[in-house]
């Protein structure tokens, strides 16, 4: 979880709002910059189209919701039937629909505590969602006690996809959620602290990783035309990021993450860090 994220991201949208162009304002002098610039080292935003691809963004969001919706119903089905196999197998491929979007569902409120949060990472009569449902079909191999949870799991669902309705992406949001996707990675997933019962860890660190990348397609044409080498150096970490991530698929979905040794989470770690440098300059080239 990313408690201080939602805070992050609207003090940089307020930062951008503050860059926004007018024509009938007095543009500052040549050697001078706006507040605003130079905060943030830029003389302006300096991406044309930011409402097109913040749209864009904004509709695999709400696709991605709508198939988040349409597979927790299946997952909660398979709980309060006490279909103990059928919702182990359904728990981490529903999982990777919300954790594609977490940048915009944390902005929207507490959906990442209420839908994400890990065992103590909020007071026990606050705990709920996904882990919670976790431990119960994997440590104690039942689904018995869990139906008001599978109920609260899919209105957090619901309600996520309705509110996407309304919201309004800013930039900010897509640069900085690339990066904190990639943390959260780096931070829970490449551990195996993230699914601690089920082990299935590479399911969330595969969702991430798409997520963040759909950002970087959306910025891709802006950012060669700012910066071509630093485009391509962030296309080619992601192609070798998605290749080690591939050595580990079986079937549809991945390894448990106890098949990984030590030497597979370290090349793991450090294709992160390859990533995480160069995507972390995206805002500053593009001006967001």
């Amino acid at each position: 979880m990313k408690l201080k994220f939602t805070a992050l991201m609207l003090a940089s949208a307020l930062v951008f709002a503050g860059c926004g162009s007018n024509k009938e304002a007095v543009e500052p002098a040549k050697n001078e910059q706006p507040a605003a610039a130079q905060e943030i080292g830029q003389d302006a935003p300096k991406v044309e189209n930011w409402d097109e691809i913040t749209e864009q963004y904004r509709q695999f969001a709400v696709e991605q919701a709508d198939s988040f919706v349409i597979e927790t119903e299946k997952f909660v089905k398979a709980v309060k039937s006490g279909d103990l196999e059928g919702a182990k197998k359904l728990y981490a491929p529903t999982r990777m629909y919300f954790e594609r979007i977490e940048p915009i569902a944390e902005a929207l409120g507490d959906f990442d505590p209420n839908i994400d949060a890990r065992e103590n990472d909020v007071e026990e009569k606050d705990w709920r969602g996904f882990h919670r449902i976790e431990k119960a079909l994997w440590e104690n191999n039942t689904t018995e006690g869990m139906d008001g949870y599978a109920d609260t799991l899919l209105q957090d669902a619901k309600l996520l996809r309705a509110l996407m309705e309304t919201v309004e992406v800013e930039p900010s949001l897509l640069v900085t959620g690339a990066v904190e996707l990639l943390n959260e990675v780096s931070s829970s997933k490449v551990t195996g602290e993230e699914e601690r019962y089920s082990h299935t860890d590479l399911y969330d660190f595969a969702a991430n990783v798409e997520g963040a990348k759909k950002i970087y397609e959306l910025l891709k044409v802006e950012l060669g035309k700012q910066d071509a080498e630093l485009e391509s150096e962030i296309g080619t970490s992601f192609k070798n990021l998605e290749e080690a991530l591939a050595s580990y698929k079986s079937g549809d979905g991945y390894v448990s993450y106890l098949d990984l040794k030590q030497e597979d989470t370290k090349k793991l770690s450090q294709l992160l860090d390859a990533l995480a440098e160069p995507l972390s300059q995206m805002g500053t080239i593009l001006g967001a």
